[in-house]
């Protein structure tokens, strides 16, 4: 008997085993064995959330802060179904978190038992894998091989879902010392006939340019990546979730293209000759309109999910691969060279539209977001080391325009699903894998308000997680697209809000409201001054709207630039 354990405690030790510290978690009924487990297993640090859909997001942005696998707990039926939002997140961006579930036992499933949910079929699609455990013997190879599949090839998102028998049932635990997946082998080393194709192109191109995603922060590729660009000479612009892998003090840095891209950024994809796309999936939000996308451009397309190549654009040279041992095999026989005209009629087209593609103060002493961001960029700068959690919407596109991002991992947005209320939570996952940085959570008057009742988990775990709002009383991204595409008819987007700042009094958090863009750097430097949470309001001008925009539909070089509608 003293070697057997519950399929509870099998689940706590295979936690251990695979390296987990923290969970996200909220306890229920079917997962309640799992939580009377937990106590006896103190390396496992549980944190308490206040609705399921925050602690998958805690768990996302700890594992996009720390690099390792994220894990969140909820109980069966609404406990798992209010997980599926921030899984189907981690399934768009690639982030690797586990999942686990608590079922109804294995006997009452299929009679709609008391909070019965089919979520292994329901999270089928938004999952790299799923499994549905109903027998104590499977759990010890279940959780290695779910670990497995979320941190290897491209991560993502595994559930698993735990009947409560095999929660509750015993037996002698045969730890697998590895898996056994035939049909799942991802491919880290590229092919090398294509690897020298891709070089025979970037010698013979006059006008190359590096799109930059998310998958060369997935490998830690960012200084094979700098070492191409600087090498070849080749401008590198940075998709929404590629920010931070290029420096963008970095001369050779143009920032993001596509729909908020700037002008030059979309210019400059429309006319090169050779774009190499490094981990980054050729999203509908960077293409827009794809059969007109980079029509003069060969392509190289570095992914290591095979899935990704030429589903949406077509390729030239595939090269299937993690982008680090891609770029490295590259960098071995690539010689050096120039593109100092191609850069330069780049820099022309930015001195060109810059001015306009920026808010233009008017006599006024009206408070624009853009004061906020300025101010917020270059404080975060000199203060340093930090982390940014933002939202979704208006803000999350001045975030990614007006900050100048010079280090990788910093920035943390929901950028595939697009997901209001991520921003909080996740910068609670952010700060417990970053204990010793400045972790800020910026979001707007609508998406706060979607999780902002882990407040009280902050509270409750003593964290010092910083919070800005950008509060312009809309659901601000929708209004604009209202005032420019639908007549201006600003169906259900004004809000009403409650005083945030007597908000997080009431959590026991400190608040300021800054109604003038004179108090903003004082603001944010009481922000730091503070030794704990504070929650930071900014009253902004209500209808600003974000520039330039491509129209949805339009292609990338159709830019509206400034209001009234000026397309470039």
């Amino acid at each position: 008997m003293s070697d057997t354990r519950t399929g509870a405690q099998i689940m706590c030790e295979a936690l251990i085993r695979e390296g987990v510290e923290v969970l996200f978690g909220y306890p229920g009924g079917a997962i309640m064995p799992f939580y009377h487990a937990l106590p006896e297993y103190p390396q496992l640090r549980h944190v308490l959330v206040r609705h399921e859909q925050a602690a998958g997001h805690m768990a996302e942005g700890y594992a996009r802060a720390s690099g390792k696998v994220g894990v969140c707990v909820a109980t069966s039926g609404p406990g798992a179904t209010n997980l599926v939002t921030a899984i189907a997140d981690a399934m768009m961006d690639s982030v690797p978190i586990v999942a686990i579930t608590g079922q109804v036992a294995a006997q009452f499933i299929g009679k709609d038992a008391f909070q019965e949910t089919d979520v292994t079929g329901i999270t089928q699609p938004i999952t790299k894998h799923n499994y549905l455990v109903t027998d104590v013997a499977d759990l010890a190879y279940v959780f290695k091989e779910a670990f497995h599949i979320a941190r290897t090839g491209r991560p993502g998102p595994v559930l698993i879902d735990v009947a409560k028998n095999a929660q509750q049932a015993r037996t002698v635990p045969q730890w697998p010392d590895r898996v056994n997946l035939p049909g799942y082998k991802p491919t880290y080393e590229g092919n090398r006939r294509q690897i020298r194709e891709a070089i025979r192109l970037i010698g013979a191109a006059q006008k190359p340019l590096i799109l930059a995603g998310r998958g060369v922060l997935e490998a830690g590729a960012m200084a094979e990546l700098r070492e191409l660009a600087e090498r070849t000479g080749i401008p590198v612009i940075t998709t929404l979730h590629g920010i931070g892998c290029f420096p963008e003090n970095h001369p050779l840095a143009l920032g993001m293209p596509g729909m908020h891209g700037w002008v030059h950024n979309n210019r400059a994809i429309q006319e090169c000759d050779l774009l190499i796309n490094i981990g980054s999936r050729f999203d509908d939000r960077v293409t827009g309109k794809t059969s007109t996308f980079a029509p003069h451009a060969k392509i190289i397309h570095i992914d290591i999910d095979p899935s990704e190549i030429g589903k949406n654009i077509r390729v030239d040279v595939p090269i299937v691969g993690d982008a680090q041992n891609v770029l490295r095999a590259m960098l071995e026989e690539l010689p050096p060279r120039e593109c100092r005209a191609w850069v330069e009629h780049i820099y022309r087209i930015r001195e060109q539209h810059m001015p306009r593609q920026q808010y233009t103060r008017p006599d006024t002493d009206m408070f624009m977001p853009h004061d906020f961001f300025t101010v917020f960029s270059r404080i975060i700068n000199e203060r340093g080391p930090y982390r940014v959690c933002t939202d979704v919407g208006q803000h999350q596109m001045w975030a990614a325009q007006l900050i100048e991002w010079r280090h990788p991992y910093t920035h943390i947005t929901s950028g595939g699903l697009g997901t209001m209320g991520f921003a909080l939570p996740a910068a609670i996952g952010v700060q417990i894998a970053c204990p010793d940085e400045t972790v800020w959570a910026v979001a707007g008057d609508g998406g706060f308000q979607m999780n902002i009742q882990e407040l009280a988990t902050i509270r409750q775990e003593r964290l010092p997680v910083k919070i800005a709002i950008i509060n312009n009383g809309y659901l601000g991204m929708v209004r604009q697209w209202q005032e420019l595409f639908h007549e201006r008819r600003y169906s259900a987007t004004p809000l009403w809000n409650p005083d945030f700042v007597k908000v997080a009094e009431a959590y026991g958090i400190p608040g300021i409201c800054v109604t003038h863009q004179s108090q903003v750097e004082d603001a944010i430097n009481a922000a730091y001054a503070t030794d704990g949470p504070i929650l930071l309001e900014f009253q902004v001008e209500r209808e600003v709207n974000v520039y330039p925009m491509v129209a949805p539909g339009a292609s990338i070089h159709e830019m509206i630039t400034e209001s009234p509608m000026e397309v470039v």
